[in-house]
């Protein structure tokens, strides 16, 4: 046991990948799931998608939910991470989307359990005081706050185009200019924050003249929450943002977009699954999706709290008052 981590102290090592050497220097009381966060942030290698060797819990290999203290990790050792970069990857069409995604029932289900556990609303509390926000945009007194996913809500991120500004979502532009008149606008990626802020840039979201971003969150400022269904998994605790910003953005004013599910597990009343935008040159073409949901957040905008809203049927609301 004397190379065991002791709980008062950082965990010190070092991650080997693809030739390179990334230095952690994390909480022993982080998990592995924070771990492979902080990788992914450094390698650009998606969690889901990372294979961290030799990390062992009582001779076993360590479940995503045990604390690096817990684990026998030499200060200063080397440990082989397995993985490929989002854009190295080939996807075929039998990948299946749905099967990262929880659906209605289980969020319905587990909600409780989640919202409410002590160590979930700790984790909340450690991001407000530990995650460091750049601030692009002065939050407007009086505004909504409207939180956007980037990969399959914003743009298509796995086809093969000439141009990326193939890939982004038809009426971005449009559908966030729209918005900013009611809305401060966040944008939150489950990716690291060069990546985010790359894509932004590209896309031309960052230096438009119709409208502002406030800020961008990445990967770092989620949290790791244990379902009773799915095991450990991350997700966007919009707490962080209002706990970072505690008079301009609550509950009753924010509205969160996002292709899964889960990325808004802490928040489900205020969460609204978008429709994934894949396979951008077939569907370019007709996808009208940020079209009309530009209509739903102006029609909502007018609304006191969004507290009382079934964002899953945007649609028929949006239908029954314009038509």
């Amino acid at each position: 046991m004397e190379d065991m981590v002791s709980s008062s102290e950082s965990v010190c090592f070092i991650i080997k990948w693809n030739g390179s050497e990334y230095p952690i220097n994390m909480p022993g009381t982080d998990t592995v799931v924070d771990l492979k966060v902080e990788v992914a942030q450094l390698t650009g290698v998606e969690t889901h998608r990372q294979k961290i060797l030799g990390l062992k819990l009582n001779r076993k290999p360590a479940p995503d939910d045990a604390q690096l203290q817990t684990l026998s990790i030499k200060p200063g050792s080397k440990v082989m991470m397995m993985g490929t970069r989002p854009e190295n990857i080939i996807v075929t069409p039998e990948e299946n989307y749905d099967d990262n995604v929880v659906n209605d029932f289980e969020i319905d289900s587990e909600v409780v359990a989640v919202v409410e556990r002590t160590e979930n609303l700790q984790k909340i509390k450690r991001r407000v005081e530990q995650y460091k926000i750049d601030v692009l945009q002065v939050p407007r007194k009086g505004k909504k706050l409207l939180v956007l996913d980037v990969d399959y809500t914003l743009f298509d991120h796995r086809s093969v185009v000439e141009s990326f500004h193939h890939l982004m979502r038809p009426y971005l532009h449009e559908f966030l200019a729209a918005a900013y008149d009611y809305y401060d606008i966040v944008i939150w990626s489950a990716t690291g924050m060069n990546w985010v802020e790359t894509k932004m840039r590209l896309l031309g979201v960052l230096n438009n003249p119709s409208y502002k971003i406030s800020f961008l969150l990445c990967a770092r400022a989620m949290i790791s929450v244990e379902t009773a269904k799915r095991g450990v998994v991350n997700t966007k605790a919009l707490g962080v943002v209002w706990g970072k910003f505690p008079e301009f953005y609550n509950s009753k004013q924010t509205i969160i977009f996002d292709d899964i599910r889960r990325n808004f597990l802490m928040n489900p009343q205020n969460g609204l699954r978008i429709k994934p935008f894949r396979d951008a040159m077939v569907n370019r073409a007709t996808d009208n999706t940020l079209k009309r949901l530009a209509k739903y957040l102006v029609l909502i905008a007018e609304l006191d709290s969004l507290e009382d809203l079934d964002h899953r049927h945007w649609k028929q609301y949006v239908r029954d008052r314009t038509g």
